[in-house]
């Protein structure tokens, strides 16, 4: 057993964080988590605290649950992996059939890999091979959206929009085509949140793809909910009108619902809210319950035929992964979808995301609360210098940080996007930890801000 002075000391002179600054890092005692119950991560001192992001967005039934564990362990003790180049893996097979039960109809063909970033990269290349086995080579670009987030791969980071994340690599990136954010707060068409939204950017959109559409592989979207661009929430409608778009002008439509899926916006996937089904969905993050990497790139049966033909005629989509259908992490997924019938979990989401709205609007009336973007299980707190403005914090303020720094004396974990303070917990969460974890950051944002 190590001592926690022990382990800081190895971490800071050996572990580079991600999103980290390193400096900072070094300087401040850091919290080292050894288990998990629940909804709770328990660091080396025995201290408890609320995993107030579900352990980077990918938490559903809580840490060390026993029938996910359990079905792990089974696992284990059968195969620990089997590759899919040339052979076939039950597992792989099993998570396959049971998830084209429950995708939006029509995606029956899944690819493997490990992560959303890997999905998305596979996404992307799929789309562009694509059109190339259809006899369009040209269509070599993807129409994009401001403050995207798809990964840090390179093909991912291409198709994102966060400036700060992204625009170091732009000499490593293609280019590609942004249309404007639906972040109606902030809304760069214009539009005044306050009253209605004329969903200009829809408009934009379709400007564009009049344009650009003939150059263009697909299209790229966070269905309803940019998650790392702020916790931006499209409106209501959006997300069917781009759907409409892409079949007026022929482009494959690629859902990133890495964040999204599997209940996070109180159902199965995002684009399940408005009878979307896209040409290619990537999805990761929740498909193992936070247990273990596992990422997915379903396709329509349209795509998948594309890419059949005779071995000469190089149609194989030559991309792969080492650890892809990996049995441990399928077996995991298996056991979650069981809990997600027997535990009847998105009946059980519904009662608390009304709470978690009911709660947000009292936030709202904090003077430094400048808007609140709430979609399911995941909400988003911009704060801001002066509310009659907007004018937003200054980035060395750290005032997300601050809040979330804060926040862990009152037992709780979080980190900020920016100014933004984040709400995303374990889907399991009782009522009674969603009030913790909300009285917490309540009082951490007033400390800060000063009210």
């Amino acid at each position: 057993m190590y001592s926690t002075e022990q382990l800081r000391a190895w971490d800071k002179r050996h572990v580079w964080h991600p999103f980290t600054q390193m400096q900072d890092w070094e300087r401040d005692e850091q919290i080292v988590i050894t288990r998990g119950e629940g909804s709770w991560l328990i660091d080396s001192d025995g201290n408890r605290y609320l995993d107030g992001v579900a352990s980077m967005w990918t938490n559903v039934h809580g840490h060390c649950r026993r029938e996910l564990n359990e079905a792990l362990k089974a696992q284990v003790d059968r195969l620990e992996h089997s590759t899919l180049l040339g052979l076939a893996s039950e597992q792989s097979i099993v998570l396959a059939h049971r998830l084209a039960e429950i995708m939006p109809t029509g995606l029956e063909r899944f690819f493997y890999s490990d992560n959303g970033s890997t999905a998305m990269e596979v996404a992307v290349k799929m789309a562009y091979q694509y059109q190339t086995h259809c006899g369009h080579p040209e269509r070599s670009r993807f129409i994009t959206f401001r403050n995207a987030y798809h990964g840090d791969t390179l093909g991912a980071v291409s198709v994102g929009g966060i400036d700060i994340y992204h625009s170091t690599f732009r000499p490593l990136m293609f280019d590609t085509i942004q249309a404007p954010s639906p972040y109606c707060y902030r809304c760069e068409l214009g539009c005044d949140s306050s009253t209605s939204c004329g969903m200009k950017c829809l408009d934009a959109l379709e400007s564009i793809m009049k344009e650009q559409a003939a150059t263009c592989a697909g299209l790229v979207i966070e269905p309803l909910l940019q998650g790392a661009g702020g916790m931006i929430v499209q409106p209501p409608g959006f997300l069917a009108g781009v759907r409409r778009l892409c079949d007026q002008y022929d482009l494959l439509m690629i859902t990133d619902e890495v964040a999204t899926g599997f209940g996070r916006t109180g159902r199965m996937f995002a684009c399940n809210h408005e009878d979307v089904v896209p040409d290619i969905m990537a999805i990761s993050k929740g498909i193992a319950a936070g247990y273990l990497p596992l990422a997915i790139t379903a396709t329509s049966e349209r795509v998948y035929g594309a890419f059949l033909g005779d071995y000469a005629e190089l149609k194989t989509f030559f991309h792969g992964h080492t650890f892809t259908g990996n049995p441990l992490a399928c077996a995991v997924a298996l056991k979650s979808l069981d809990l997600f019938e027997s535990d009847r979990l998105l009946e059980a989401l519904q009662p608390k995301i009304t709470r978690l709205a009911e709660r947000l609007s009292d936030f709202s009336r904090l003077p430094h609360v400048g808007n609140i973007r709430h979609c399911g299980m995941a909400a988003g707190v911009e704060l801001v210098a002066d509310k009659a403005t907007k004018r937003a914090y200054p980035w060395e303020q750290k005032i997300g940080i601050s809040v979330c720094l804060e926040a862990r004396k009152q037992g709780i974990f979080s980190r900020p996007l920016g100014n933004t303070v984040v709400i995303y917990p374990p889907l399991c969460i009782s009522s009674g930890e969603l009030e913790q974890l909300l009285d917490g950051l309540e009082r951490a944002i007033r400390a800060v801000t000063g009210n």
